[in-house]
């Protein structure tokens, strides 16, 4: 039976909580079911300002303008990868690019096979960026291009320094400094790969002007040429391009063409200051060539080894060194390549070889450079001591062989020049009484002795024509009756007039032009006191002709023509002994006379102490030319003096300072030469031979005359020119 008063059991949902009520359970229950209604304040939309719609505005023009931008960059990117790849597949093989010249180079060496000239575009051969040496690899690129390894062909940072330069210095951006790598001077240098047309109409250096332009078509060109370049080729292998075609001045292509034109020695064998002055070639190659300013182009170097310390390529100690010891020009360098001899061999040979030529010639000449110097210095010195300062009076001097080969030439006063005008080869002037040995030299052919006699007294002649003509000595004085010598030795004009009357002009046309007198030679009888023009060459070789016996001369300066590399030559001897002119029994007795001219004569003042020496004065009229040409056993030299503009010389004749230049010359020349008698023959009944008579030929000779021009008759000519002391 249940207890009624048993506990009930809790209701099921009291169960849920752990504690309290039933009631307050389900009262927490509900409050925490409710949650507290709360206000909100509705907000209300509010319409953009000013600020906003500006903002909104920029940025839709930034969005715009950056989805303009990447696209357009992406397509100019494609564009120029395009044209970038052009030029890249159009690009040859590097060793084609290292010479490019559109001309060759002529390498002259002298007598002994030493190089004394150069002409055209000098190559020196190949170097590369591994063969040059190092502090020349260093110079180039402390100088040109301190960024070269690092950069891709062009350097946005040197190109926006080089206009910040350009416009503070007053210029255009793109005027002056150019921030160019050496990639792109070498995209220049190539003239973007357009080779040079001698059809074009342009000279070379036209051509090359033309691929310097600095527009701005012509820089956007070049950009994309080095960057092709930097793809085709290495860093190195373009500064192979650059060092082999950058011209350095004196005609100079490539560093080694220059180290050999400087200083003599290869590209590869440079010490510091050598290098740094060949890199400053760089920026200006005629300015600062060392041939036309030494001390300009060591101050430049200084510059460059400045740079080449300040960036790690030598030491404290190497700068100083390398700045105390400048670099010095080579012998032939500083002779200014080759001077009055190397045009004159230039333009005297075959074009094709020398002054055209688009090969690498290689000539051998006559040339003797102790002899070169013998002559410069000899000049120097007379004008130094006995000339006027400040007088314009010029001279020039030519040394030969006695076979024509010439030794020395100087064309001017300035003698350390090239391309200057030669007064020894080019200048045509009236020769005065160095022209009378051809006259007695025909003489004598016919058979006249130099003891035979002629009257020197007043003396004129009936030219139909001209009138009455009559010559006088230069002293205004006569001398009665005197040998064929003395005339010659006291340059006489009257006795000198009338051998040539008696023997013919025509006869000694025949021995000037088979002397190699080749210019147009006077008809009238004036013929025999030098009316004629002539160069000094021309003279020196006729007087060569009578020392060899009394033949003729060609006068030349090549001994063998060869191109670079072969071994056999092309050409020879341009020049040398010719036909017989006098007999030579008969061109011994014109020495025997032209020797009295020296020892007894007008030329004293040519005479030398140790040995025999022959020649002749010469002095036209107004004393507008003078003239010594003579000989000793060994060699032939000629001296000519005067103004360019034919100014008549204040107090100077032939027996003057031209003699005097022509002695020291020849002392110079002599220098330690054995001594050697000259190849005279000495006339029966000299002093030496008692046994003849001199035979008269006044006689024959007023006979002649009075025949041709039929005696006297009024009228007086003007003085002629010729005669001399």
């Amino acid at each position: 039976m249940s207890d009624s008063r048993r506990r009930k059991p809790p209701l099921v949902a009291e169960r849920r909580y752990p504690s309290g009520s039933s009631k307050a359970a389900a009262k927490r229950k509900t409050t925490k079911s409710k949650p507290k209604k709360t206000t909100r304040r509705k907000r209300t939309a509010r319409k953009p300002g000013l600020r906003g719609w500006i903002g909104a505005v920029l940025g839709w023009i930034a969005r715009l303008v950056w989805w303009v931008t990447w696209r357009v960059s992406a397509l100019a990117a494609a564009i120029l990868g395009i044209f970038v790849g052009v030029q890249y597949l159009s690009l040859p093989d590097v060793t084609a690019l290292l010479d490019g010249r559109a001309r060759g180079s002529v390498t002259m060496l002298d007598r002994d096979g030493a190089v004394f000239a150069w002409r055209g575009e000098q190559f020196g051969g190949v170097v590369t960026a591994d063969t040059v040496s190092p502090h020349l690899k260093n110079a180039i690129i402390a100088t040109e291009d301190r960024r070269f390894y690092r950069h891709f062909g062009v350097s946005p940072r040197g190109i926006a320094s080089a206009v910040r330069i350009n416009l503070s210095e007053g210029r255009g951006p793109l005027s002056g400094h150019g921030g160019s790598t050496i990639t792109q001077q070498t995209a220049k240098l190539l003239c973007l790969g357009e080779p040079y047309d001698p059809n074009s109409g342009l000279t070379e250096a036209q051509y090359e002007a033309d691929c310097r332009r600095g527009s701005l078509s012509r820089k956007a060109k070049e950009a994309i040429y080095a960057l092709a370049m930097e793809l085709k080729y290495s860093k190195d292998e373009i500064l192979t391009i650059y060092m082999n075609r950058a011209f350095l001045g004196a005609g100079a292509r490539g560093f080694e063409a220059a180290s050999q034109r400087y200083f003599g020695k290869s590209a590869a064998e440079v010490n510091p200051s050598e290098a740094a002055m060949l890199a400053g070639l760089l920026v200006a190659p005629t300015r600062f060539a060392p041939t036309n300013d030494l001390q300009r182009s060591q101050n430049r170097a200084a510059t460059i080894l400045r740079l080449m310390n300040e960036q790690g390529y030598l030491s404290d100690s190497e700068r100083a060194y390398a700045t105390a010891n400048p670099a010095e020009l080579s012998e032939a360098a500083a002779a200014r390549a080759g001077g009055y001899f190397a045009d004159w061999v230039m333009s005297s040979g075959p074009e094709y070889f020398t002054r055209n030529t688009t090969e690498d010639v290689i000539i051998r000449t006559t040339l003797d450079q102790r002899l070169q110097k013998a002559a410069e210095d000899a000049m120097l010195e007379i004008f130094e001591n006995k000339v006027r300062e400040g007088s314009k009076a010029q001279a020039a001097i030519v040394v030969m062989s006695a076979d024509g080969a010439v030794r020395a030439m100087v064309g001017g006063r300035k003698t350390q020049v090239a391309g200057a005008f030669n007064r020894a080869t080019q200048a045509l002037r009236q020769t005065g009484s160095s022209f009378k040995p051809f006259v007695y030299g025909a003489a004598l052919d016919l058979g006249y002795s130099p003891l035979d006699t002629v009257e020197d007294a007043p003396f004129c002649m009936n030219i139909p024509g001209s009138g009455e003509w009559c010559p006088r000595n230069y002293t205004n004085q006569f001398f009665g009756r005197v040998t064929l010598t003395q005339a010659l030795k006291d340059s006489l004009n009257i006795p000198a007039v009338k051998i040539s009357e008696s023997v013919g002009r025509e006869a000694v046309r025949t021995v000037a032009e088979g002397f190699g007198i080749e210019s147009d030679l006077a008809l009238g009888p004036a013929l025999a006191l030098g009316a004629s023009e002539s160069t000094l060459i021309e003279m020196t070789g006729a007087y060569a002709g009578i020392l060899n016996g009394g033949s003729a001369v060609e006068p030349y300066g090549m001994l063998e023509l060869r191109l670079l590399g072969d071994d056999a030559p092309l050409m020879g001897t341009d020049g040398g002994i010719g036909e017989r002119v006098l007999q030579e029994d008969a061109a011994r007795q014109l020495i025997w006379m032209m020797e009295k001219v020296v020892s007894e004569g007008s030329g004293r003042r040519a005479a030398l102490p140790d040995r025999q020496a022959a020649g002749k004065t010469g002095t036209t009229q107004a004393a507008r030319d003078a003239w010594f040409i003579g000989f000793t056993a060994d060699y032939v030299a000629g001296v000519w003096m005067g103004y360019d503009d034919n100014t008549p010389l204040s107090g100077v004749t032939g027996g003057g300072l031209p003699a005097e230049i022509w002695r020291e010359t020849m002392l110079r020349v002599h220098d330690g030469l054995p001594v050697r008698p000259l190849p005279v023959l000495v006339p029966r009944g000299a002093p030496q031979d008692r046994g003849g008579q001199p035979q008269t030929v006044e006689g024959i000779l007023d006979r002649m005359l009075r025949d041709i021009f039929g005696g006297n008759g009024g009228g007086q000519a003007p003085r002629p020119s010729g005669g001399d002391r």
